[in-house]
């Protein structure tokens, strides 16, 4: 056990960074975006009394 290395990853691992690609951190943002788009239209459609489609006239 001497004679083993200790090594560190290149890149800190920040678990709020933004990084490109299929990340921990990516998915970490994608959900919080999700969520903040599905509290937005919950929100839309009971302040308004009209569903997402209906709001933007596409039904």
């Amino acid at each position: 056990m001497a004679d083993v290395k200790k090594t560190t990853p290149s890149v800190p691992e920040d678990p709020n960074a933004l990084r490109w690609g299929f990340t921990p951190q990516s998915e970490n943002w994608n959900g919080r975006f999700a969520m903040i788009g599905f509290l937005s239209a919950v929100a839309l459609e009971v302040f308004s009394g009209q569903g997402i489609l209906h709001f933007w006239g596409i039904l």
